[in-house]
């Protein structure tokens, strides 16, 4: 229904009818938060909320854009005249992706591109990436590029990275670009190798629930930048090439030979044991404990608070009742400083933690948070 909504649409607009309609999810990430831009392990699944594209291609070199979902009319651009970090608008998106396949060598001439997207923005779900991801696939596939989904998200990692600005890692666009339904994507993010880890919670009666707290973030803004960077230090004083290489059984000498530079020591601290956490949870589920990987979600989200410092007190709130009302287990997922929140829980639970999540917000004077349940769904493809 919304691929023929979108075709009307894009006829609506630009008076032919489109040459495809393509689809690329948002994610939630189930283990693994600031571990792909140290070369780490991470850990996502893709939601049912999708960016849909209806596309056709043209050769005068002219971008034209519009979204279903912003009432700001058709913008027009020279692909010419795309330069980085010069667009703060949504348009950036789709225009970074076009950049940078032009820049990579693809003759990509045009094309006009009409969206619409049910992935709440700025909830760290991959709104952004979504949308890149499905004006990438389209144009792969219209232009006959052959290009396979890692390095699509290649690309679409340097369109937000270089163009928007944003200082972004992989796993957002890979996670849109290759997940599978009913599985949860363990990807090793040093050289894109993959494994589908089936990840059924409904046939072992539980649920996993997002929590989007209605707190937004950009990872454009400064504070997820300076994480980066202070991996990156990190690194650097402890003589490897990031934080990766680091093994988790020799975390305390690392940390010893940090001193008491306490930002270092923290944020080495998270990571590398948020790569073990992965690897935690993928051996449990593999195993068939799916119920045991609660308490490590926890654990992530007291790495991610204490350590990391990036949570926000909607964030601990949810994760607090959750757990106080039964979950079996909780934690902040995405970039951080706001955002959502996931929740592990058995299906007799759902209703009793959902209303005790929204009371405690309604307590604190909190905006009212958005619930919904999360089921691992298909990653990017073409619908007509």
């Amino acid at each position: 229904m919304r691929a023929q909504q979108v075709r009307a649409g894009f006829v609506e607009l630009y008076g032919t009818e489109p040459e495809g309609v393509w689809s690329a999810p948002g994610r939630v990430n189930l283990i693994g938060e600031h571990t792909d831009y140290n070369d780490g392990f991470v850990m996502p699944f893709a939601l049912p909320h999708t960016a849909i594209a209806a596309v056709s291609r043209r050769d005068d070199g002219v971008l034209r854009l519009h979204s279903a979902d912003i009432e700001d009319g058709v913008a027009e651009l020279r692909l010419d005249d795309l330069v980085p970090e010069s667009d703060r608008a949504w348009t950036a998106y789709p225009a970074g992706v076009v950049w940078a396949l032009r820049e990579a060598g693809h003759a990509v001439t045009g094309a006009d591109i009409h969206v619409t997207s049910t992935v709440p923005s700025g909830a760290g779900l991959s709104s952004s990436a979504a949308l890149e991801v499905v004006v990438a696939l389209a144009l792969n596939d219209l232009y006959e590029l052959g290009l396979p989904g890692w390095q699509l998200a290649r690309l679409c990692q340097r369109a937000e990275n270089v163009y928007v600005g944003a200082p972004t890692g992989i796993m957002d666009q890979t996670a849109s670009a290759c997940c599978e339904e009913g599985h949860a994507l363990f990807l090793d993010t040093r050289d894109l190798s993959q494994k589908q880890i089936p990840f059924d919670l409904a046939a072992e009666g539980m649920r996993l629930l997002v929590v989007d707290t209605q707190v937004k973030h950009s990872h454009s803004e400064g504070e997820y930048g300076k994480r980066r960077a202070g991996c990156e230090r990190g690194a650097a004083l402890l003589g490897v090439d990031a934080l990766r290489d680091i093994p988790y059984a020799d975390l305390d000498a690392a940390l010893a030979r940090l001193g008491d530079d306490e930002e270092a020591v923290r944020l080495v601290r998270h990571v590398v044991t948020e790569d073990e956490r992965v690897e935690k949870v993928v051996a449990l589920l593999e195993s068939g404990e799916t119920r045991a990987i609660g308490p490590v979600l926890v654990a992530g989200h007291a790495s991610l608070r204490d350590d990391f410092r990036i949570s926000c007190p909607e964030l601990d709130l949810v994760v607090d009742t959750a757990m106080s009302a039964g979950a079996l287990g909780s934690r902040m997922t995405g970039g951080g400083f706001g955002g959502s929140a996931i929740v592990l829980a058995d299906v007799a639970d759902v209703d009793t933690i959902t209303k005790a999540v929204e009371e405690a917000f309604a307590a604190a004077g909190f905006t009212a948070p958005r619930v919904f349940e999360a089921v691992p769904s298909p990653g990017a493809r073409r619908l007509v």
